[in-house]
């Protein structure tokens, strides 16, 4: 499908914020009152909620803080949502924001949007997450982590600051410091898990990808990088996610990631080539959290760069993806039917 911009990139380009809703009351709020408090004009930007059927205060919330539009998304998924707003926007850039994302000061949409004053940059993505000393303690975690998911520590396939590493990813991604931003020049063999949580990109792109009915954004780049476009920006600056405030909620996620997985895979609409996880990794990951000492050292290394109570939360968090996987691991070896965890009871807490 292809749509057509209604405004130039210019100085000041205007942007569309797309935000997919479920029963998201409890922090769209935040969020909204965040992307209104920018410093960049009210004209020049447009947020859309494109809403799974809430049932909570997501819409009154959502026309009372002045959205632009709301837009149905009968599939339901996050990725459904996505491309459910992106049709309905009209910006020359996008910014895919989830509604647990926090802009954290005044100026993020400015330093995003700067980068593509580079006509060769095709998207840009915060360099970190910000942890606030306010958030939940294993909401702080995951921000300090740099990853939802403790398995990309130990494959080093990660796309935020991490302050176990002291880097923003372990792939021999080829940057250069270009005034508030590192430049990527990515491959397929080099492409970190961009693509989420306040990633802005050129509307030209979709002309290259897949993103009808789904848009699946760690798959974007992996696509666009076959037609050529491979430049993109790591700005220095941060997003808050409120990912998740209790292990039950962490491990519902969880479940959730390995089952879509499979299913989508399963249907051939993934591209992402995720094949060349490091084996080794995966191993390692098994191993060592079985065996907890290696992951104290990894807690203590977290500590030393940002001292936080919030690094105890490493072990349950890596023994309940080693047993989520597990068990989603045993599902396709045996052969069970693969289908994606149902939104029909999903809550935003």
């Amino acid at each position: 499908m292809s749509i057509e911009p209604n405004h130039a990139v210019d100085a000041k380009p205007y942007v569309s914020f797309v935000i997919p809703t479920l029963n998201s009351a409890g922090t769209l709020g935040a969020c909204l009152r965040s992307i209104l408090e920018q410093d960049y004009p009210r004209d020049e930007y447009e947020i859309i909620i494109a809403d799974a059927g809430s049932s909570d205060a997501t819409l009154e919330i959502a026309r009372s803080l002045g959205v632009d539009k709301v837009v149905p998304n009968p599939l339901k998924t996050g990725e459904a949502g996505k491309s459910a707003g992106i049709e309905a926007s009209r910006g020359a850039l996008i910014a895919l924001v989830d509604s647990d994302n926090i802009l954290p000061d005044s100026v993020w949409l400015r330093n995003m949007v700067a980068p593509f004053d580079d006509p060769a940059i095709v998207a840009s993505e915060p360099l970190s997450y910000t942890a606030r000393a306010e958030d939940p303690a294993l909401t702080r975690y995951f921000a300090l982590l740099g990853m939802n998911d403790p398995l990309c520590l130990f494959t080093g396939n990660y796309d935020r600051f991490s302050c176990v590493t002291g880097r923003w990813t372990e792939l021999p991604v080829h940057q250069e410091l270009v005034s508030n931003y590192l430049k990527l020049t990515l491959t397929k063999e080099t492409l970190p898990t961009i693509g989420a949580n306040g990633f802005v990109f050129r509307r030209t792109l979709l002309e290259h990808v897949r993103w009808t009915p789904y848009f699946f954004d760690i798959d974007i780049l992996c696509e666009a990088i076959d037609a050529g476009s491979n430049l993109v920006a790591k700005v220095k600056t941060g997003i808050v996610h409120l990912y998740c405030a209790r292990l039950a909620d962490f491990a519902r996620k969880q479940r959730r990631r390995i089952r879509d997985f499979l299913y989508f895979s399963q249907e051939k609409q993934r591209s992402y080539p995720w094949n060349r996880q490091k084996k080794s990794g995966i191993v390692r990951f098994v191993l060592e959290t079985s065996l907890v000492f290696p992951l104290l050292w990894q807690m203590v290394k977290g500590f030393i760069r940002h001292p936080d109570t919030a690094w105890l939360y490493h072990i349950p968090v890596c023994w309940v993806t080693l047993w989520v996987y597990g068990v989603g691991t045993l599902r396709k070896v045996f052969g069970l039917r693969q289908a994606p965890v149902s939104r029909d009871t999903w809550q935003k807490k």
